[in-house]
């Protein structure tokens, strides 16, 4: 049966007011429309919950067991309103997204600066992760876009292609490969290595283009992030395999140098919710961050 909250509405201004026209006046209905919803509540139930006479209004029995309990739910349903209304205000107020960090950290400062000048009042939420928790982010609705490793990606994505970052093996400034241009796989093969443990994406990415070399390379060390394995680089103890951006992070007596032999690179994209338009907040960010990317 629906719930004719309307009449709850009116029968709780009367009762508490005990007045038609000074409930009709808190409503702004006429006393007319303010008695037909009465009347039709009533009808409803099947009970009468209002005496009126010509000096009076009182509850009968029916109307003083109600009163309480509606006038309780009717004030937790105004609450919840206005804290849904609340809280999607500060949905359009706040702006979610994900990026790799490594991105993050060199391209996007100086643009959101300029997407924060043109949108002043948004809070931007930028959530640095991995590139396999950006694609969680998005499927799950926690962030409007990302931007990461275009590889396989789930039917419910769309994927737009930005630009490619090579790959570049980090060295110190004393190693032997240290004065050379360029090198190959076969440089890696009997030097100590460092690899990423947890961005399981960039891993498969390397080895899957290294390809036989790969196996036979010295694994020796592996560690959680990309800091990690720069400093091992800079203390001279391996080698290590990382986008050619980290480099403005990484310590001065280190050397990043390309590979000869091999197209060893990532594909950087933006992901989306397939069919769930971006706000025009999002849309506007990512044109910057689109305009950026395709110009390296």
């Amino acid at each position: 049966m629906r719930v004719d909250y309307l009449g709850l509405e009116a029968f709780v201004a009367v009762a508490e007011l005990g007045s038609f026209s000074k409930a009709a006046r808190k409503l702004n209905l006429t006393q007319t429309a303010l008695s037909h919803r009465v009347r039709k509540i009533e009808t409803d139930l099947n009970t009468r919950l209002l005496v009126r006479t010509s000096r009076e209004i009182s509850l009968t029995k029916a109307g003083q067991l109600l009163l309480p309990q509606v006038r309780d739910q009717l004030a937790n349903l105004a609450e919840l309103y206005e804290a849904t209304r609340g809280t999607g205000h500060e949905a359009r107020r706040c702006m979610v997204f994900a990026c790799l960090p490594t991105i993050a950290s060199y391209y996007l400062p100086h643009l959101m600066k300029t997407f924060s000048d043109c949108h002043r009042g948004f809070q931007v939420v930028l959530l640095d992760q991995p590139a396999g928790r950006i694609m969680d982010l998005v499927k799950e609705g926690e962030a409007e876009f990302g931007i990461t490793i275009i590889g396989a990606t789930p039917w419910d994505l769309e994927v737009e292609s930005l630009c490619r970052e090579p790959y570049v093996l980090l060295v110190n400034r004393q190693h032997r490969l240290a004065e050379q241009t360029s090198v190959t796989r076969e440089d890696l093969l009997g030097e100590p290595m460092v690899r990423i443990r947890t961005q399981s994406t960039n891993r498969q990415l390397v080895e899957n283009s290294l390809g036989d070399v790969s196996r036979q390379l010295d694994w020796r060390f592996e560690v959680q992030n990309a800091a990690t394995a720069m400093s091992l680089v800079a203390s001279g103890v391996a080698l290590t395999v990382l986008p050619r951006l980290t480099m403005h992070q990484s310590p001065a007596n280190i050397v990043g140098l390309p590979f000869a032999d091999v197209d060893l690179s990532r594909n950087i994209g933006a992901i989306r919710r397939r069919g769930s338009p971006l706000s025009p907040p999002a849309e506007a960010l990512l044109e910057l961050i689109r305009n950026r990317l395709m110009h390296i």
